[in-house]
């Protein structure tokens, strides 16, 4: 993921004669993003996004249900449960490959959703 990024346009010669300033080149303009803020999302919404992302794939759904040993009433009625948070975020982190997809579906690193998991575990 980049800081910045480069817009091609295209212009047409005679407008690019007339022009005058800093946009009297022809070519490429760099437009610099504001830093990511996904790293500061306090770490129950990134349970919750994870979540989401996890049920998206039944098979994966099928295997956090398996692996956590929740139950799909309990993991409804436990959305704002840390415990439950903690143990989705966990399930990932226990998982290499889905951790580092949920990482980038999510804007994120997977670094980032460990940490939450031990913030929610605490």
């Amino acid at each position: 993921m980049s800081s910045t990024t480069r817009i091609l346009f295209a212009t047409w010669p005679e407008l690019h004669a007339n022009a005058h300033g800093p946009y009297a080149k022809a070519g490429a303009l760099t437009i610099i993003r504001e830093p990511n803020d996904a790293n500061s999302r306090p770490p129950e919404v990134l349970a919750l996004e994870a979540l989401g992302w996890a049920l998206a794939d039944d098979r994966r759904a099928e295997r956090l249900l398996s692996l956590t040993g929740l139950t799909p009433d309990r993991l409804r009625n436990g959305l704002t449960d840390r415990g439950v948070q903690a143990a989705v975020l966990e399930f990932l982190a226990n998982h290499e490959p889905d951790l580092v997809l949920a990482a980038d579906a999510l804007d994120t690193s997977p670094e980032t959703l460990v940490a939450a998991a031990r913030e929610l575990a605490r």
